[in-house]
């Protein structure tokens, strides 16, 4: 198996509703981190950064165990539109990077210790993005790494 699709992790989404998850999603403690399509991630079972596998490799402008977003993400009612709540950040970047087959970005809340990292969401690319001695830039959607509907 591999990443099929983007997602959400349930376990958190479960902690959040319950107020029981360790730091929100409007923090300047969100970070995130790279993996490759060998990573098959659980969104039913998966809840911390130690549930993650295939993580890119340290080294070459990339650093194992995520880097935080350059600016505080938020949550946004009636974005895009009436009826909406979207979650946005600034677009992550690895600068002078030499990075192969990234595929995802992870977002997560980070303690510093990967067995309290509470995974968030995970965007698939769709496919494979590589760079030498170059820049990876994550670009979020105009309209939020995530969005939903709150009206029917």
């Amino acid at each position: 198996m591999a990443i099929a699709s983007s997602g959400y992790y349930g376990l958190t989404l479960e902690k959040q509703f319950k107020k029981t998850v360790a730091g929100d999603m409007e923090s300047t403690n969100v970070s995130v981190l790279l993996v490759s399509d060998g990573y098959t991630p659980a969104y039913d079972t998966h809840d911390f950064r130690a549930d993650i596998t295939n993580e890119i490799a340290n080294g070459d402008g990339y650093a194992t165990g995520g880097k935080a977003l350059a600016a505080t993400p938020s949550w946004t009612v009636a974005a895009p539109a009436a009826g909406q709540i979207a979650y946005d950040a600034a677009d992550p970047a690895w600068a002078t990077s030499t990075i192969t087959d990234a595929m995802a970005i992870v977002l997560f809340y980070s303690t510093g210790t990967d067995t309290t990292d509470d995974l968030f969401m995970l965007s698939d690319f769709g496919t494979a993005v590589s760079t030498a001695n170059g820049t990876l830039t994550v670009t979020v959607d105009g309209d939020g790494f995530v969005y939903f509907d709150y009206v029917p």
